[in-house]
This record gives structure tokens, sequence and C-alpha cells, in this order.
């Protein structure tokens, strides 16, 4: 059972469809963790360019539904509701296996760090309990 659907998550951060890329909420420890899933189907539009015959999902949305999964982390505390969470940066990124179409992506964002509105959170997206990537992700709150 999720904790939050989509229409909750539209409520703490700001994407719509079709760049909103997390399904549900699973976890929630608002300035600390968030797990989330995204269910990949065949329909999102851009299996259509990627790749022709071979589809998998691009390592970058991978990492924007990781950021996403802890924005909402972040955007859950009173202080920074209503505010956007942007990216500062992707360090130590690793992208271990595909995501393909029918995979449910776990999605997991701890914050290591936060002073003020920049922080470091440590992501790591699964599917079947495998590790597919592993970034670390910088915020900034504005």
């Amino acid at each position: 059972m999720s904790l939050m659907g989509i229409k909750e998550i539209m409520e703490i951060i700001p994407h719509r469809q079709p760049f909103l890329l997390v399904d549900t909420i699973e976890e929630l420890e608002p300035g600390k963790r968030a797990v989330g899933k995204k269910c990949v189907s065949y329909n999102e539009p851009f299996f259509e360019g990627h790749f022709p015959g071979e589809p998998v999902m691009p390592g970058v949305l991978i990492i924007e539904a990781l950021a996403q999964t802890g924005a909402v982390a972040i955007l859950s505390q009173p202080e920074f509701q209503g505010k956007t969470a942007y990216f500062g940066a992707v360090n130590h990124a690793k992208f271990k296996q595909k995501v393909v179409p029918g995979d449910v992506l776990t999605l997991e964002l701890e914050i290591v760090k936060q002073k003020g509105p920049v922080g470091i959170g440590s992501a790591k997206a699964m599917v079947d309990g495998k590790i597919a990537v592993l970034a670390e992700l910088t915020f900034a709150i504005g």
C-alpha cells in the first residue's frame, strides 16, 4: 500500500505529466528520506525514440525520477512547502543495468547533508532488488 499516489505527490512537487516520473511514495521521513515507485510502461513517450526496436529508459530520466523522489522528502518539510527543488549537481552516477518496459523501479533517496536550502542526497534505483542506478544528487531549494 502506498503512502502517496500521483495526486498527493503533485501537491508537494511542481512536476506534471508527462514529466512526473514517480507513481507512488511508499515511505517518507520528511527531510530525511523517501522511497518511491515508478512502473515503467511501454507507453512512455521517450520509448518512441530511445531506442526503436530496443526500448530502454534513458539514464538521465532515472536520475530525474530519483531527484523527484528526493524532492518529496525535502519539500514535505513545512519550511519548504510551495518551493521547488533544483539540481545543483549530479556526482558519482553509475548505471548498472537497463530499465525496460514492464520494470518497476524502486527509487530511494536519503538526505545525507543539508545546510539551509542546499543539500546532498544519496540515491539508488533498483529493479527486482538489483541496483540499476547509483548517484549522489546535490539540490538547492528556491
